[in-house]
């Protein structure tokens, strides 16, 4: 367990966390909520030691270890995917070396029952635990089935890591981080970087995991298939829900309109106490009840209402011009890079005014079909034709770092606006968030969300009848997700859209081409359909190859089974028992400083002091929790 006490941290004069308190349990899954700016990347860097705070503790074991993946990172390896990988293992030596000075330190001392003692042969058990656990005499083949999970496939193992993008080489460091099998994993974005079937085993990796996970993300299913509590940061302060992502939203809400309810009713009773002292102020005989009221006003913990974020983009996109009834048709369509062939015989018709997702996985050629269609791409064999009076529209996925930095974000949309559209630049400009100081800041020095803001303004401009789309929610927040979503099921024209975000996908598109194996294939169903129809697949493919596999098992004794179920059931209890006690020495020094801060309340009405002896008591009950659910464990296994 992490314990962070009294976390605090500034910027710019403002406090972004103020005597912050929670902890994170051994095997817990926590979701970091709150709008852009509030300090959920700025807590996970604080959590893997990376930044420090002001103010305030963190509280952990010598031996846990924290694995760390950024939002953004510039990878600069040489070396192959799968030899990168293998250097997760890397820190076996430092745990060796650990394990080595324990055991050399152990053989010296005869102070066989101090808690010196105690606490070595603890870090010496942890430390066996976690080497048992990285499994390093299974290094190579635990690195190659993570890779597969992660989309590399097996001749991708020994291409050096230069030949990929930045966002495939990402992926190798989320498999380093997996692969060491760190006691607490901090993921930051990690979906931006993955398609949708990287997204779905990464999922169930995490679920399965069996250290603590603490993850920032803009896509609400993944969210909610891996996390069982919500902390949301605001105004420099958490609040701590013991759900997923969606049933927060509940109670998120219920609380807002609860503090607005007790606002309302203390400001009705601070106003009927003001009308008394300025009624009674001057007169004697009511004196005292005046000043008594004055102080009660003074000692008041004025209620309110936590801040809420209302700021999200809004716009609908301008209607489509009439079009023929076939948009694009596409016969025979196949795209090679040199010897590598990306598409192979691609037939595809699109309608007026039909919605279609390309979905697969990443190197597909969903974005190289996109291209084509669009007339990037000019090079290819086959037929890709546009229909009569098709005007197209185009978000690249890259279409952020295609913006000019140089110019600022008015200069952008005055460039390319015509005739009407100029006399409207401020107000589209507005419904994206940039205000009248914003439209003169320059391009290089947006956030990835402004760039991807303004990228969508850009599409306002002029009226067209087919959207291609390429990862549009990419740095988007979940309420601008939401309200392109919405603009987009308003639009009455064709669209293409590339995309692995399920929930956005969701309701929103009436057909499904999958990229595999240089091919497409047409799917008329939404999105989690597909789906579990393709888990369903791949489930019975794994069923059909376990019993294969068991075919060929030589079968083991029963003595052996019944020996290795004790000894990790004799472990589990050793653990459990090392925990308790570990746990009783915190209640026992909580008890004594609570105490001391009980006797110096006689002699002090310091607020800092009661906020401390608050977080103090709050503490101890988390303590005493732990301790009887641990103690019922115990006595439940006990022998009879």
């Amino acid at each position: 367990m992490i314990t962070i006490n009294n976390l605090s941290i500034h910027f710019n004069g403002e406090n972004l966390f103020e005597n912050v308190s929670f902890t994170i349990g051994d095997k817990d899954r926590i979701g970091l909520v709150g709008k852009n700016g509030a300090g959920k990347s700025t807590l996970l860097k604080i959590l893997c030691g990376l930044q420090a705070a002001d103010s305030g503790t963190i509280v952990k074991s010598k031996t846990q270890t924290v694995g760390y993946l950024p939002q953004e990172m510039i990878p600069s390896s040489t070396t192959t995917v799968l030899q990168e990988a293998m250097k997760a293992f890397d820190e076996i030596k430092e745990l060796n070396s650990q394990l080595q000075a324990i055991n050399t330190e152990l053989t010296s001392r005869t102070d066989y029952n101090s808690k010196d003692y105690e606490r070595l042969l603890l870090q010496q058990e942890e430390i066996n635990e976690k080497l048992n656990i990285i499994d390093v005499n299974n290094a190579e083949p635990q690195a190659q089935k993570i890779l597969l999970g992660l989309g590399f496939l097996h001749e991708d193992f020994n291409r050096n890591m230069t030949e990929f993008s930045s966002g495939w080489q990402m992926r190798v460091e989320l498999a380093k981080i997996l692969l060491q099998k760190p006691d607490l994993i901090l993921l930051d974005e990690p979906t931006n970087h993955l398609d949708i079937e990287s997204i779905t085993w990464l999922e169930g990796f995490l679920q399965q995991y069996y250290g603590a996970v603490v993850l920032v993300s803009h896509d609400r299913c993944f969210l909610d298939n891996i996390t069982k509590r919500t902390i949301e940061i605001t105004a420099g302060k958490i609040y701590d829900y013991k759900t997923n992502y969606s049933d927060y939203q509940i109670l998120h809400e219920q609380r807002i309109q609860s503090q607005q309810s007790q606002m309302i009713n203390q400001q009705r009773q601070i106003a009927e106490v003001e009308k008394f002292i300025e009624r009674f102020r001057y007169k004697a005989t009511k004196a005292k009840q005046v000043q008594s009221k004055i102080k009660m006003l003074d000692k008041m913990e004025r209620i309110e209402v936590d801040e809420v974020d209302s700021s999200s983009i809004h716009f609908l996109f301008p209607p489509a011009p009439h079009s023929g009834k076939i948009v694009v048709d596409i016969k025979n369509l196949s795209k090679s890079y040199g010897e590598k062939n990306v598409l192979n015989n691609i037939n595809l018709i699109l309608e007026r005014g039909q919605k279609v997702a390309f979905i697969g996985k990443n190197g597909e050629g969903k974005s190289t079909l996109s291209k084509i269609i669009v007339g990037e791409i000019k090079d290819y064999s086959g037929i890709c034709n546009l229909g009569y009076d098709v005007k197209i529209g185009y978000f690249a996925q890259n279409q952020a770092a295609l913006l000019d930095e140089d110019k600022t974000v008015f200069e952008t949309i005055d460039d390319i606006a015509t005739g009407d559209a100029r006399l409207k630049i401020r107000s589209i400009l507005g419904s994206f968030l940039f205000d009248d100081e914003a439209i003169e800041k320059k391009v290089k020095v947006l956030s990835g969300g402004e760039k991807t803001r303004l990228a969508l303004a850009k599409l306002l401009l002029s009226s067209v009848n087919l959207l291609v789309l390429d990862e549009p929610t990419n740095h988007l927040d979940l309420v601008s997700k939401d309200i392109l979503k919405n603009a987009l099921i308003k639009y009455d024209g064709a669209f293409i859209l590339v995309s692995h975000d399920r929930d956005f996908l969701e309701g929103l598109t009436t057909t499904l081409y999958e990229f595999k194996d240089h091919n497409i294939k047409e799917y008329h169903e939404d999105i989690f359909d597909f789906l579990e129809k393709k888990k369903l697949q791949n489930l019975d493919e794994l069923n059909l190859k376990q019993k294969a596999e068991k075919k060929e098992e030589k079968p083991v004794s029963q003595n052996k089974l019944d020996f290795l179920s004790n000894k990790e059931k004799e472990k589990e209890l050793r653990k459990k028992r090392n925990r308790l006690k570990s746990i009783e020495e915190q209640i026992e020094k909580t008890e004594e400083e609570i105490a001391e801060m009980e006797e110096k309340f006689s002699s002090s009405q310091d607020a800092e002091l009661f906020t401390k002896y608050q977080s103090l008591k709050a503490s101890l009950d988390d303590l005493m929790t732990q301790w009887e659910d641990i103690s019922a464990e115990l006595e439940d296994k006990m022998p009879l």
